[in-house]
């Protein structure tokens, strides 16, 4: 079984088809980091490992149980499909499925498109993200943060919270629909560039060249990424790291000139005069008032014409730059990038939003935080330090879900839910919002936002309870502790007789400003590469028998969207095969064929639930 792979500089390197899954992608991400090109990597399409550990990937996303164009979803996963795809590979038979496109809404009442694939185009995509992203990821930017291992939007924020003190001005970049105008021919050869395999090439010219279905109608996708794929992210992020590289090779070394701004002559006066107090007594209160004074004062004259510095981060489509220099070069930068993107990769940038800003006097727009530079007077870490607040505007939008005419509302939607769903779904979109927001320096404005869920969810369990806020808040509020100490917050616990109980808690959290941590939030849910694939289900899949009968052969998994669905409102008995999976507590249940058929018709399993 074993291939060798001969890489375009006469290297070679054993590669075989039924190599560990681990091993491959180690041998591609060494590859690499040494920036070597790619021969062979349609053969590795042939690795039903790799198909195993997409599996254990993707199944527990929400949307694997959702259609695209066909029935198909994860429900009926088997070795046996694994096998169908790589069939239809080796004889290059494959036939991508156009996606089922629906619309989906925007904050600002506008919708998106959103292309849902069938269950095999997905489990596919995400081998070959996975051979790529192995390859690709030790080439991208630094500077570069969205849909990555290890990055997301703190990791952006922190670098420019960290590395743009004394920025000027900031550039805001806006492209007008970039994934779904990126052009094919251009990704293909990008990726040709490096990746030397023409049936390799082949596949991803027909899975961008799919199409989709819109209300059943069938529409050719002529350029673009195809929306909601598992590989998307990926290769935006291939086709972008062309306006990385152009940035950070070319426009950051023009525009960086000069060690370090000429001191002004206020601040050394300042200082000066404190080293002369210093030598005497009795000057203390003059001497504290100089420095408050110096802290006030730019250390750095602002406007030293032979200092220049360029700043840059990009998260997917959205970038920002900032720089130390006059505006004029900064309007030149900006047309730089503009006739850049146009030139070289197709996309055009929206006039109207790509942004201009003075970072002293106003604030920037990045990854839903407002960003700015302190100026004389500021209570920040001193003159030109790099300030990330909440956007007033952001604000109303979180508040405007849970309110009408300006007063908390309950959620009808939620009637029928338990009182500890209730409180753990408020509790989950609270803390998200809170944790996203950990780091703005007007974390407290937060308190309104607070108020505003917290009566909300009240008014909810009181709806269902047909009760008052009141007795619900007597009811349910409890203490938490956390580093800041005890906070008030409301709480339900179920008891669970010898086992843990379970706990859904909403507040509780400090509203103070947090320091950058070393490890920070991740993002969701594009970035699969840090989660690990669900190996007890691989485990039980490969054991080729069915949990309910015992059969062997044959065996495929049964998948359910939550364990909730599994109870059935007026039915008095339950058939063995929930029995197993409520005991189990799991949504997937490896059963034989004949099982599987039994519990879609409704008709006995097997041998009545052997696994109970």
């Amino acid at each position: 079984m074993a291939k060798w792979d001969r890489w375009s500089d006469g290297e070679t390197v054993e590669v075989c088809e039924m190599q560990n899954a681990d091993t491959i992608l180690a041998i591609y991400n060494e590859r690499g980091k040494s920036g070597k090109c790619l021969e062979g990597i349609y053969r590795q399409l042939f690795n039903p490992e790799l198909y195993l550990q997409a599996y254990g990937r993707l199944y527990s996303n929400a949307g694997a149980m959702t259609r695209g164009a066909t029935a198909e979803t994860v429900d009926g996963m088997s070795i046996a499909k694994i096998e169908g795809i790589i069939g239809l590979l080796r004889n290059e038979r494959y036939e991508w499925t156009p996606s089922r496109r629906v619309l989906i809404p925007k904050g600002n009442g506008k919708t998106r498109p959103l292309g849902i694939p069938t269950w095999s185009d997905k489990l596919l995509q995400e081998v070959m993200r996975s051979l790529l992203s192995a390859y690709y990821e030790p080439q991208f930017s630094p500077h570069s943060h969205g849909f990555r291992p290890d990055r997301g939007c703190h990791t952006a924020l922190r670098d420019v919270f960290h590395a743009w003190t004394g920025t000027k001005w900031f550039i805001e970049g806006d492209i007008k629909g970039c994934f779904d105008n990126i052009d094919h021919t251009i990704l293909l050869s990008i990726l040709r560039e490096k990746i030397h395999d023409g049936r390799f090439s082949a596949l991803m010219k027909d899975l961008l060249e799919a199409g989709y279905l819109e209300e059943w109608n069938y529409r050719p996708t002529l350029s673009g990424t195809p929306q909601g794929g598992i590989i998307s992210p990926l290769l935006a992020n291939i086709y972008m790291d062309r306006l990385d590289k152009f940035v950070v090779d070319t426009l950051i070394p023009e525009y960086t000139r000069g060690g370090r701004r000429r001191d002004t002559k206020e601040y050394n006066a300042i200082y000066n005069r404190i080293a002369k107090l210093k030598k005497e007594d009795g000057h203390e209160e003059e001497i504290a008032q100089l420095r408050r004074k110096a802290r006030a004062t730019p250390s750095n004259d602002p406007f030293d014409s032979k200092y220049r510095r360029l700043k840059y981060i990009r998260y997917a489509d959205d970038f920002l730059l900032g720089f130390s220099g006059p505006k004029a070069e900064a309007e030149e930068i900006r047309d730089r990038l503009e006739t850049f993107l146009l030139d070289t990769l197709k996309l055009e940038l929206s006039k109207e939003k790509t942004l201009i800003t003075n970072a002293l006097t106003e604030k920037a727009n990045f990854l839903g935080y407002a960003i700015s530079a302190d100026g004389p007077g500021s209570h920040g870490k001193g003159y030109g330090a790099i300030t990330l607040r909440i956007p007033i505007k952001k604000l109303e939008e979180k508040i405007a879900r849970y309110t009408s005419d300006g007063k908390a509302i309950h959620r009808t939607e939620l009637k029928d839910d338990s009182d500890f769903a209730i409180v753990e779904k408020y509790g989950t979109e609270y803390r998200g919002i809170v944790q996203y927001y950990a780091y703005a320096r007007n974390r407290f404005w937060l308190h309104r936002l607070h108020w505003v869920m917290r009566h909300s969810l009240l008014k909810t369990l009181a709806m269902k309870h047909q009760s008052s806020v009141t007795k619900m808040a007597e009811r349910y509020t409890g203490k938490a502790i956390g580093d800041n100490g005890t906070l008030a917050c409301l709480s339900v616990t179920i008891k669970r007789p010898g086992r843990q109980s379970l706990y859904a808690q909403f507040g509780g959290i400090s509203l103070s400003r947090q320091p950058f941590r070393s490890v920070d939030i991740e993002d969701r849910p594009t970035d699969v590469d840090r989660h690990r694939p669900h190996k007890e289900l691989l485990a039980r899949l490969l054991t080729d028998e069915c949990e309910l009968c015992g059969a062997k052969g044959g065996i495929d998994v049964h998948h359910i969207r939550k364990l909730a669905d599994l109870k059935v409102k007026g039915r008095k008995e339950l058939p063995p095969w929930v029995k197993t999976m409520a005991a189990l507590k799991r949504k997937t249940l490896v059963v034989c064929e004949r099982c599987h058929v039994a519990i879609h018709t409704g008709q006995p399993t097997g041998m009545g639930g052997r696994a109970q």
